[in-house]
């Protein structure tokens, strides 16, 4: 069983270089992480386990053929009978006598569970894989060997010429399309929650909007069985399945069947955990773009950021880099403070500086 998960270590190793941040990787990582585990664990179920287990009222039918036939038909549910004390007044919810008027609810997401949950882990892996490609290993080539601690064993005369020349050259033509280009895949993440929400909540009928708070809500109850339960309603685990067949006269006949769904009590918990994660990404991926602006437009905003990246350095030198800097020169030099030691980086700074002219403070 271990052994299907063995294809998602990878998502747990550190990485050596860092080239986005925190919020891009609960994007890209943990919630990869996250969907590819359930998606595993749901077709395991499945493949491994009995999704369905189905009893009829006559003795004539085999138990495989009947959950066959219910699993791929889908079961249904009488919304009148989700309310009612299992065992007493309902069989157990939305199973009961089902009545020409009554509103009959048809279960056939469940079978699209496992391949819906895969084609979010991809989607939420797609911007990162793209970043990848776009950022083309820049901060690779000039953060090389720069994050060991000693710094004197690093900062050779080679290195220093290097990362001079580097960020000289860039000043003429700067880095701005490839900050921007991080900028767009923050947005592709933002959206990517916000329209998993969307698509979840079609796939769901409408329920997945509401769900998470729902389920709150009916935990806090001290009657719960007077509200119609929402993972009954969305995922219930006993439902109902109606089999068409011909008697030896020709003349058609209606079968009963029930139908245990063992399956559904790791789908109603999945979905809740989903509901409040992507509502928790949505407002990281706000604040992110937020923060990104503010960064941008800012450049108080990015005087602070590099004097809070490279400790000891001067405001007045930090003010002369960021005047002198483009966005883009900013933001990659912000890159290389995630993987090089400071001390580095605070001369590669001076070093830069030296020329500029003094701003006046």
């Amino acid at each position: 069983m271990l052994e299907l998960f063995a294809p998602v270590k990878e998502l747990l190793c550190v990485e050596p270089l860092r080239i986005d941040n925190l919020v891009f990787r609960l994007h890209s990582r943990l919630t990869v992480l996250l969907l590819s585990v359930c998606a595993i664990l749901v077709t395991a179920k499945q493949l491994v386990g009995e999704p369905i287990s189905c009893v009829t009222d006559s003795d004539g039918f085999e138990s495989e053929p009947v959950n066959a036939y219910c699993w791929i038909y889908s079961t249904f549910t009488v919304k009148r009978h989700l309310r009612g004390i299992p065992g007493r007044e309902v069989a157990a919810p939305g199973v009961g006598q089902a009545l020409d008027k009554d509103e009959i609810l048809h279960h056939r997401y469940y079978q699209w569970v496992c391949i819906v949950l895969a084609l979010q882990a991809t989607t939420f892996y797609a911007p990162r894989a793209l970043w990848q490609v776009w950022e083309g290993g820049i901060v690779s080539y000039l953060a090389q060997d720069l994050a060991s601690p000693f710094a004197r064993d690093t900062w050779t005369n080679e290195h220093r010429s290097r990362l001079l020349s580097y960020f000289s050259d860039s000043l003429t033509r700067g880095h701005n399309i490839y900050a921007l280009r991080f900028f767009a895949c923050e947005i592709l993440n933002f959206f990517n929650s916000l329209s998993q929400m969307y698509l979840l909540n079609l796939l769901l009928e409408g329920q997945f909007s509401r769900y998470g708070p729902a389920v709150m809500g009916l935990t806090s109850e001290t009657k719960p069985f007077e509200r119609v339960d929402p993972m009954a309603r969305l995922f219930p685990k006993l439902t109902k399945c109606t089999i068409h067949t011909f008697g030896p006269g020709g003349s058609s006949q209606t079968h009963d069947a029930l139908c245990v769904l063992p399956l559904n009590v790791v789908n109603e918990k999945i979905f809740v955990l989903l509901w409040f994660w992507l509502v928790f990404l949505a407002g990281a991926g706000a604040l992110a773009l937020i923060y990104r602006l503010m960064v941008l437009t800012q450049p108080w905003a990015r005087i602070i950021l590099v004097r809070a990246s490279i400790p000891g350095l001067s405001r007045m030198t930090a003010e002369r880099l960021v005047r002198n800097l483009g966005f883009g020169d900013w933001f990659l030099l912000r890159q290389l403070t995630k993987n090089a030691n400071p001390l580095v980086l605070r001369q590669l700074i001076h070093d830069l500086t030296d020329d500029y002219p003094k701003v006046d403070v």
